[in-house]
């Protein structure tokens, strides 16, 4: 295979990777755990929950960011 593609296919692995590890974590304290979900009034759980999501989703946006900000280049000897 060429470098360039296996380059992009690194990136698009690193992408999904990412991706589906932070629903993974946001899925299973969020709805397996209950802390998603607000009964009635906001519990230190729930408070916990949403910073946790709002600080990661910047986190995992900021990083797929860095993953494809440049172009992919190859350095010919």
């Amino acid at each position: 295979m060429e470098p360039k593609l296996i380059q992009f296919l690194n990136r698009i692995m690193r992408t999904i990777g990412l991706v589906v590890l932070w629903m993974t974590l946001n899925s299973t304290f969020g709805i397996m755990l209950g802390y998603a979900f607000i009964e009635g009034v906001w519990q230190v759980g729930n408070k916990i929950f949403y910073a946790f999501l709002l600080l990661s989703s910047i986190g995992v946006f900021y990083t797929l960011y860095q993953f494809w900000r440049h172009p992919i280049v190859i350095k010919e000897e």
